[in-house]
């Protein structure tokens, strides 16, 4: 019959309307991309501090698992990480010897998590808790200037990246050629005549908070994050943006 004809064209055309299960998910992800990875990047950059709180509550299996995890992305080496629960929040190498391994072997002294009297060590270092903190928090500053911030163009990252990198290797070099306690960026002699010794040694050689070394890693942690945010977020938006608007042109 020609009712039955029409409710049947009707059904058709109202079911070709309705988004299917994979284009609701995918819509749903355009809508709130943002909380999502700021989610997983809360969780990715939150983890490694639960381990020394599981040190602390005695839970060491669990900490155990978290800082094996988080050895491999990071060196972990305790004079350049944060402590927890303990006398200071950082220690120098000295400090570090005295305390437990006593040598320059990169592969012990990663692996000290420190003790009962000096806390225990975030299961990564400083400069990776800059690094993915900051990508957080960039993106959390991002949200309300969403539709105001360009994104960065690529020889923009590489600048913001620049100083990291140029710190990381650096580092890596003074640690392979000189050793980890007597390389030139251990004691930062170059820095001292460039500047004429004029801030106090404490402040050239090593690695506690406050040091040049600590600060660089802080520094060049910070513009990574903020190169890495500013670079693909708005272009994350700009996708989002055109996968809404198309999805709503289809749906009229």
């Amino acid at each position: 019959m020609a009712w039955e004809d029409d409710l049947s064209s009707f059904e058709r055309t109202s079911a070709n309307r309705l988004p299917s299960q994979p284009s609701r998910l995918a819509y749903w992800l355009a809508h709130h991309w943002l909380l999502i990875i700021s989610l997983l990047l809360a969780i990715f950059a939150g983890l490694p501090w639960l381990a020394p709180l599981f040190m602390e509550l005695g839970w060491t299996r669990a900490a155990s698992i978290v800082y094996w995890f988080y050895s491999t992305q990071c060196h972990q080496l305790p004079q350049r990480s944060f402590f927890l629960f303990g006398a200071s929040p950082t220690y120098s190498l000295p400090a570090i010897q005295a305390a437990g391994p006593n040598t320059d072997n990169v592969l012990i002294l990663r692996q000290f998590i420190g003790n009962s009297q000096m806390g225990w060590k975030v299961a990564w270092s400083d400069r990776m808790v800059a690094m993915y903190g900051s990508m957080l928090l960039w993106g959390l500053a991002f949200w309300p200037l969403r539709k105001r911030v360009r994104p960065l163009p690529w020889w923009g990252l590489v600048l913001l990246l620049l100083p990291l990198s140029i710190d990381g290797f650096t580092h890596l070099f003074s640690d392979l050629f000189s050793g980890i306690s007597g390389g030139f960026r251990s004691d930062n002699a170059w820095l001292a005549t460039l500047t004429d010794h004029v801030l106090p040694a404490t402040f050239y050689a090593g690695d506690a908070l406050g040091s040049f070394n600590s600060l660089m890693r802080l520094l060049s942690g910070l513009l990574f994050g903020l190169g890495m945010v500013w670079f693909l977020y708005p272009r994350f938006q700009a996708a989002a943006s055109r996968f809404r608007e198309r999805a709503s042109a289809s749906s009229l």
